[in-house]
């Protein structure tokens, strides 16, 4: 599994022969790349409908969507999208299979109105666990699992579920503060989740999330976690097969 961090949420994971791009948007400090510069993905998963996620969804819009059926059905009509998971998306806890990859979806507190206005509710915030195995209670020490958390504050959920039935292990976690997790509440979901390895992201993006990320690396210390915490580079590939 190879996890390319954009910026912001924007990741892009490859499982196998599959491309997934998660939360599009490349108007951040982060990444020297436009959608234009990557190839249409196979998915896209949408965490939730806030602008800082949504705002290049429709450069992909021949990807398969994954998202809740609230938010699948507006970026049907607002980005084109013609194809979602099952017909018209998927819904908190459910597995759905995407390509060599499986897709869980776990919720994420925080708000989910679209686009900058909020005009709309769009169902409930998400994050992703994508793994290369189907999750089960047998544990399976060769399978590769990542948890995208989506924006988010922490989640006892995440101490008592997503680490020890979903099995993440590595994580990219919200650390830039006021709209979600900052540092030392960031190290403590690191803890919880009890994954080998931490991504930093949701900072630097605008004033408010500014933060040193130094920080975070501090606070996951501070916790006695053996996670280890890698703050990349925009558009800096982490391969989690390799640890590197």
């Amino acid at each position: 599994m190879e996890l390319t961090w954009h910026g912001h949420s924007t990741w892009h994971v490859t499982v196998g022969s599959t491309d997934l791009l998660i939360d599009p948007f490349f108007d951040n400090p982060k990444t020297d790349l436009s959608p234009a510069d990557l190839d249409t993905p196979d998915y896209v998963l949408l965490t939730h409908g806030h602008a800082d996620h949504i705002g290049h969804a429709g450069a992909f819009s021949d990807a398969t969507l994954v998202a809740v059926p609230e938010l699948a059905a507006y970026a049907e009509e607002e980005f084109g999208f013609d194809d979602a998971v099952g017909g018209m998306g998927m819904n908190l806890g459910g597995t759905v299979e995407c390509g060599d990859a499986f897709v869980t979806m776990h919720r994420a507190d925080h708000t989910n109105g679209i686009e900058t206005d909020y005009e709309y509710s769009a169902g409930p915030p998400a994050g992703f666990v994508v793994s290369d195995t189907k999750p089960t209670q047998v544990e399976d020490e060769e399978s590769e699992t990542f948890y995208h958390a989506g924006d988010t504050g922490l989640m006892t959920e995440m101490r008592d579920v997503i680490g020890p039935f979903l099995e993440p292990d590595a994580a990219a976690l919200p650390v830039g503060d006021h709209f979600t997790m900052g540092p030392m509440q960031g190290a403590i979901a690191a803890d919880w989740l009890n994954v080998d390895h931490v991504f930093p992201m949701h900072y630097d993006t605008f004033p408010p999330i500014e933060i040193d990320p130094q920080d975070f690396v501090d606070e996951v210390a501070a916790t006695g976690s053996d996670a280890e915490v890698h703050v990349l580079d925009g558009d800096e590939t982490f391969d989690l097969s390799e640890g590197y």
